[in-house]
């Protein structure tokens, strides 16, 4: 097995990575700003 399928594999690890921190981060941001709408406004 040469060098390039380790590369490979750690770029797919990071870009599945990303993803997953950008969609859980998106999914929490939803939330937050639905508890913002609920809350009343003094």
């Amino acid at each position: 097995m040469n060098q390039w399928a380790f590369v490979a594999a750690a770029y797919a690890l990071a870009l599945l990575a990303t993803a997953t921190v950008i969609v859980l981060s998106w999914r929490a941001m939803r939330e937050a700003e639905g508890q913002a709408e609920d809350r009343p406004r003094p």
